[in-house]
């Protein structure tokens, strides 16, 4: 009897050594740092569940040009005379004729802005004073733009104390002109993704991520005075806008 206890421990020890070797094979396989073959398997899946859906990434592109509808004009008056007093006060009446010639030629009130009002001494030589200037300017601003000239030979006949100090063209609103330039810019990178999706055989799905990038919106335009003075040179001209857009779409296969 003790024989037979005895075989039947080792036996069932046996049995147990066995069990436990089987199960940490097992284990062991479960994880990929202790079989190595396991590794590479993982990562490969990981990698592939990075990748999918496939992606297409695209840039966009909208331009246009836009005509300014909008002048300011830069102009006011200047007098020298001998005394300081005098040089302001017939400044100050020039500026006064030149406020009610603009609101003749139909400038509304809100459209005109002062933007100088200065006396300084003039010199011959330093330190001797040989007069004093007076000057006052004012912008205005051109709505009508079929007016521009009228407006131009308004200031220039109030007399000689009038100066024309230059002109700029700008849109009145700068938001639309960009807003119909990032419809150009969104079109374009449809366009380009769809042709990108059917040469690699798949063909368009959603659009994962929109990221606006380079915005060129419409900028004052500057004329110096010389070209003020011919009426031939009052020109808006046009102005540049673009967009630039990338868009990542996901691509069925």
């Amino acid at each position: 009897m003790i024989k037979v206890f005895h075989a039947l421990a080792a036996a069932a020890a046996a049995a147990a050594i066995a069990t436990a070797g089987m199960c940490g094979t097992a284990l062991a396989g479960t994880d990929p740092a202790a079989d190595p073959a396991a590794g590479p398997a993982v990562g490969a899946a990981r990698a592939a569940s990075d990748d999918y859906p496939p992606k297409v990434t695209v840039m966009g592109e909208g331009e246009l040009l836009v005509t300014p509808d909008i002048m300011r004009l830069n102009a006011g008056v200047e007098v020298r005379t001998d005394t300081p007093g005098q040089a302001f006060s017939q400044a100050r009446q020039a500026a006064a004729r030149l406020t009610r010639a603009l609101l003749g030629a139909g400038i509304a009130l809100k459209d005109l802005r002062t933007t100088e009002l200065s006396l300084a001494p003039v010199y011959d030589d330093y330190p001797k004073i040989a007069g004093y200037r007076a000057a006052q300017g004012v912008e205005v601003v051109v709505r009508d733009l079929d007016n521009a000239d009228k407006v131009v030979d308004t200031v220039v006949s109030v007399g000689p104390e009038a100066r024309l100090n230059g002109v700029s063209f700008e849109l009145s609103d700068n938001n639309a002109a960009l807003r119909a330039a990032r419809d150009l810019a969104f079109a374009d990178a449809k366009a380009r993704a769809q042709q990108y999706a059917r040469l690699a055989g798949g063909r368009l799905g959603d659009v994962l991520t929109i990221r606006e990038q380079d915005v060129t919106p419409p900028r004052p335009i500057m004329f110096a005075a010389a070209g003020v003075a011919d009426r031939s040179s009052i020109s808006p001209g046009q102005q540049n806008v673009s967009v630039h857009v990338q868009v990542v779409y996901s691509m069925m296969v």
